[in-house]
């Protein structure tokens, strides 16, 4: 379609998938591990933080190999799976569960988010907690303009649903910089967080409520030596650091905690 820039219409986006996966599966012809031929590509979509944490560890065995390139893309996990569906990416981490025509899906587990901010911003715009009137004046810290982690929880934790103030940062680890300088207050992994807490640059700005983001991971039905390696370590390394098996609902736990807080 002639746009700026130019994008494939719903038949050319069927036929760059086809292409792509027709491209991988030739790769596993023309390249085996150990082989000294160009190698292999595959091209994942996954979510920020998922890359911040875990990732590192699930693809370090094919990236230190050589024998296979990896491009990984970032986007939010709630739309990752648009990546996929366009046939753009080979597979991708999300929060959706709806499967693709053609794909396979297995859940990864729940990565919980904590509301945190810097001592010195908790005690300047949240002296009484979080309440509804003070999320209306403290500036918050959003990835962009697609991330509704924060919306979903301020929701959740005080009933709030108008607009607030928030400065926006697409780098995870700039986010925990910024929060860390007092810049804001905003969602973080605790996985990426929990030295902080212990060591007091960050508090808690909710404390006993969190939110559970459940992750999936959905690939293309493409059997290669190359495919098989990567989301076999890509399951386990996540349910090893992940909440799994997740919890039954993200929500209700969420509400849960914030009343019980």
């Amino acid at each position: 379609m002639r746009s700026q820039p130019p994008v494939p219409t719903e038949a050319g986006q069927r036929l760059i998938a086809h292409y792509r996966q027709v491209r991988l599966l030739e790769s596993a012809l023309d390249k085996r591990p150990g082989d000294s031929d160009a190698p292999a590509e595959i091209v994942i979509a996954v979510n920020a933080d998922s890359a911040a944490t875990w990732l590192q560890e699930a693809v370090a065995p094919l990236m230190r190999a050589g024998d296979c390139m990896l491009q990984i893309r970032l986007d939010d996990q709630d739309h990752t799976l648009t990546m996929l569906r366009e046939g753009r990416v080979f597979g991708c981490v999300t929060s959706e569960s709806a499967q693709v025509p053609g794909t396979t899906v297995t859940p990864l587990g729940a990565m919980r988010y904590v509301c945190v901010a810097s001592p010195e911003f908790a005690a300047r715009w949240f002296p009484d907690g979080m309440t509804a009137q003070a999320v209306q004046r403290a500036p918050a810290l959003n990835f962009d303009r697609k991330d509704m982690l924060q919306t979903r929880f301020i929701t959740q934790r005080t009933g709030y649903t108008d607009r607030y103030p928030y400065h926006a940062l697409s780098s995870s680890e700039g986010f925990v910089r910024f929060i860390e300088a007092g810049f804001g207050y905003g969602m973080l992994p605790i996985l990426q967080c929990a030295a902080a807490l212990q060591d007091g640059r960050m508090v808690d700005v909710a404390p006993g409520a969190w939110l559970d983001v459940p992750l999936t991971w959905h690939m293309w039905d493409i059997q290669t030596p190359f495919t098989r390696a990567l989301s076999d370590n890509l399951i386990a390394t996540a349910r090893k650091w992940l909440l799994y098996p997740p919890p039954s609902s993200a929500r209700a736990r969420a509400s849960q905690a914030s009343a019980s807080g």
